[in-house]
């Protein structure tokens, strides 16, 4: 059942979601072999019988179920601002389309109170042929504004937007980071009780990010509701007061985001082997180049284990799929209980320009271990030469960080993240 319309009851309660499942058939594709009679006259049997009894059931081996989400429940409550997080294929997107009534559900009930403004993918609800400026006044009409109401929010639209000097040009022509600031800065003036953002604001710059996430934090202290869908765990713990984490499609913890994203943090690196490639979580990307195998210090083991101030090599090992001009790699460690990224290193940063030499090779990165004691894991990523993400693979590898002896003492009770030797002297 699909009540998408249908109002709460008077109280603070905004969105109510009750045994919410998706179900998806998923075809695979049968290994190519000559037509022979046979599998005609087959054929035209199952299409007969089809014909003389429709309501009857035919198995199909090449056809399997997949429940993108199962019975899920929870509620939102007024002014709530909710993180989602969760693996890629947990079910986070199914959910923010089920609600912005883009996909319907197979079973379940959905209660909600006050307009959606949903921002879920780049150009989402504009017209490619309409000006920015029409776009603004379409969207509001969808939302069920009333011109003179879109007016008075319009000057803020585009001086949020910075998109003033295009306003007259179809949105067709703009680019993914036009699309974004005006489509956001849509959803989220045109006062919709309800707002709805998947991490497509990743492809912003970082100063129009922590503009939107400022809005958003508005958004909420005005009363209305924010649903926001990152891998960022920094970003959710900024933004959110409370956190849904989703695994394999059912929804397995929902209160405060610190412990949401330290349940997220253990259960996407434990029991990992890392001689298994196809168990590497790809975020995002064209994979013109795959990141195929990620090793630290050269082994591949789930209980890396060294000290602080010991030397570290970190070796991603890649495969070309299409032609690249360049290879930008980049790593990022995360302290393992909070989810926070700790230190990052890019290849861009180094003079050195890796172009691939064939289509499979290894780069590796080499460091002095400044992280203090405790468990750690690593994402890592290739862009191309004009910043645009190849392939990134999030929570890839993890490993411990023990104390030091250094002149024969415990190095460990320091305050601070990470730790830095100096040199002192007295002048």
């Amino acid at each position: 059942m699909f009540l998408s319309t249908k109002f709460l009851p008077m109280s603070d309660t905004v969105i109510r979601i009750e045994n919410l499942s998706k179900k998806y058939i998923i075809a695979h594709q049968q290994q190519e072999r000559y037509t022979v009679l046979r599998d005609v006259i087959a054929n035209q049997i199952k299409s007969l019988g089809s014909l003389i009894n429709p309501k009857a059931k035919t198995e199909n081996p090449n056809c399997e179920e997949f429940w993108a989400l199962k019975d899920v429940s929870f509620e939102i409550k007024q002014g709530d601002r909710v993180g989602i997080i969760g693996r890629n294929g947990a079910g986070k997107s199914t959910l923010l389309k089920i609600l912005s009534r883009i996909t319907e559900p197979t079973h379940g009930c959905i209660n909600i109170k006050g307009r959606i403004a949903s921002l879920l993918e780049v150009g989402t609800g504009f017209h490619p042929e309409l000006t920015g400026r029409e776009n603004i006044y379409l969207n509001g009409a969808i939302l069920g504004m009333s011109k003179a109401e879109i007016k008075r929010k319009f000057d803020e639209i585009v001086a949020f937007s910075e998109v003033e000097k295009f306003l007259d040009t179809p949105v067709k022509r703009y680019s993914s980071g036009m699309y974004v600031r005006l489509a956001f800065a849509v959803a989220a003036h045109l006062e919709p009780e309800i707002l709805i953002v998947d991490e497509v604001l990743a492809v912003g710059d970082a100063a129009f990010q922590q503009k939107c996430l400022g809005k958003m934090e508005d958004v909420g202290k005005e009363g209305r509701t924010v649903l926001f869908v990152s891998h960022n765990m920094a970003t959710v713990k900024q933004l959110c007061n409370c956190a849904f984490l989703l695994y394999q499609g059912n929804l397995i913890f929902q209160g405060n985001p610190h412990e949401a994203i330290s349940q997220y943090m253990q259960k996407s690196t434990q029991g990992k082997h890392f001689h298994q490639p196809n168990i590497y979580h790809h975020i995002k990307g064209d994979f013109r180049a795959e990141i195929e195998k990620i090793t630290i210090n050269n082994l591949d083991n789930s209980e890396i284990t060294f000290s602080i101030f010991e030397k570290v090599k970190i070796s991603i090992k890649y495969k070309v799929n299409k032609p690249i001009d360049e290879l930008d790699f980049f790593v990022l460690i995360y302290n393992l209980e909070d989810g926070e990224v700790q230190t990052s290193l890019f290849q861009r940063d180094s003079l050195s320009n890796i172009q691939p030499l064939s289509n499979y090779g290894t780069i590796s990165v080499e460091f002095i271990n400044p992280l203090m004691p405790g468990k750690y894991t690593i994402s890592a990523g290739i862009f191309d030469k004009n910043k645009r993400f190849v392939d990134w693979v999030e929570l890839a590898e993890s490993f411990y960080v023990e104390s030091a002896f250094i002149n024969g003492n415990k190095y460990d009770q320091r305050l601070g993240k990470i730790s830095i030797q100096g040199t002192w002297y007295a002048e």
